[in-house]
């Protein structure tokens, strides 16, 4: 990590010449992959005979295969006994020492937390949101199981911050220790900062000390922000995994999140590992720059997209929309489950055609299932429906209507699948 400097960045990376960083990033890409395939188990077979010396471009990574949440789960609970990280990571406890901690997210996945100084890289997101070196941070974050406190708690003492560990839960013994003491900040959940403002309101608690907040592990629509705004409180979010620590953060331009530094993000289109041009909404996939968890080409499951420009502090990495849903769609169609790579699977037989989005609609037992595709005017001359519904049919042992189209008739919302079934 950088060392802190004074001014408006937390370091010199936030504000370095993108095409330098992109160099940067890319000449540290392939020296990633070969530690990967040397030290973690999951890589050396997945890589197998790969020549890491040739994955130095963004092209070059998006030819491998991006690894899922369930597929890194799957090999953990079958590699439980021997490696409980399933082979993806480089450190571990015993004889593989390196591991300070050890956490549990849902569905029985764990992950390590090595032994860097703010190992999970959220000094950089609290340091956008107003903190500085002596401040307060009130951290209600969950320390049990999840690695959301020690995240946030990691980042605090890196810019010099003292913690309170609040934890979730014990609401008023939380208000009390607020008023009493007075923090500058806060780290939570939206919810839960609402909770305890509107429990301090009814019990008359002064906690007019709180001036910021970082908010994360839920979305913050603005009139929730603009609520938290009018009670003193300016509310910043971040996006972060228990996977790979803080992904992107908020700014005071308050345009979109801007990526953290030390990764590498694709946006691709969902159910699939290929990239889509910036703007449009996909999965967010993420390589990790870290040497105890290299994951690499691993899929968040969250949808985003690129936004343009750069942010107006002067930050220089890429901005993101922020979190705009899940891309691990799947509707179950007449007892058979249809997932998002199905329709990507689909529309790789028809590269010519447009953005697609498969329409579940009809009441209970009555189920109809069309897909709508973008194309240009025209493009059903030669029986181009026919075919591709023969293509669904294959696909998904399903029948379904075909229906063509303009261009840009279909929102870019990174929805592939839409269940509109009546189920009163």
């Amino acid at each position: 990590m950088s060392s802190v400097q004074p001014g408006p960045f937390f370091d010199a990376l936030e504000c370095l010449d993108p095409t330098e960083r992109e160099r940067a990033l890319m000449a540290a890409l392939p020296q990633q992959i070969a530690h990967a395939q040397a030290q973690a188990g999951a890589y050396s077979e997945l890589f197998a005979g790969l020549d890491a010396r040739g994955i130095n471009s963004r092209a070059a990574l998006a030819q491998l295969p991006v690894t899922r949440k369930a597929e890194l789960l799957a090999r953990q609970q079958r590699l439980r006994a021997s490696d409980p990280f399933g082979g993806y990571a480089t450190i571990a406890w015993g004889l593989r020492r390196g591991a300070r901690r050890v956490f549990q997210s849902p569905g029985g996945v764990y992950e390590p937390e090595g032994e860097a100084s703010d190992y999970w890289r959220a000094a950089r997101a609290l340091f956008a949101a107003g903190l500085r070196s002596g401040d307060l941070l009130h951290n209600s974050f969950s320390y049990h199981l999840t690695p959301a406190g020690s995240m946030m708690e990691g980042g605090a003492h890196a810019l010099g911050c003292t913690v309170f560990p609040g934890g979730v839960g014990n609401t008023e013994l939380q208000l009390q220790a607020i008023a009493d003491l007075r923090p500058k900040a806060f780290a939570g959940t939206p919810s839960f900062l609402r909770i305890l403002l509107e429990k301090a309101a009814a019990m008359g608690l002064d906690v007019g000390a709180l001036k910021t907040a970082l908010l994360s592990g839920e979305a913050l629509p603005p009139p929730l922000r603009d609520w938290f705004a009018e009670r003193g409180v300016a509310a910043f979010q971040c996006l972060a995994s228990a996977d790979l620590g803080l992904i992107a953060y908020e700014t005071a331009a308050r345009e979109g999140l801007v990526l953290a530094e030390g990764l590498i993000v694709e946006i691709v289109r969902p159910g699939t590992g290929e990239p889509l041009p910036d703007g449009e909404v996909g999965e967010l996939v993420v390589t990790s720059l870290n040497p105890d968890y290299p994951l690499i080409r691993f899929g968040t499951g969250d949808l985003s997209a690129v936004l343009p420009g750069l942010c107006p502090t002067g930050r220089s990495n890429t901005r993101i929309r922020g979190w705009m849903g899940r891309a691990d769609q799947s509707v179950k169609v007449r007892g058979m489950f249809v997932h998002a790579a199905q329709v990507a699977e689909i529309m790789q037989r028809f590269p010519a055609l447009g953005r697609a989005r498969l329409l579940v609609e009809g009441e209970m037992a009555q189920d109809r299932m069309s897909l709508r595709i973008e194309a240009a005017a025209g493009a059903d001359e030669e029986g181009l429906c026919e075919r591709i519904a023969a293509v669904v049919r294959e696909v998904t042992k399903l029948r379904a209507e075909v229906q063509l189209l303009a261009l840009g008739s279909l929102p870019n919302d990174g929805r592939v699948i839409e269940d509109a079934r009546i189920y009163a």
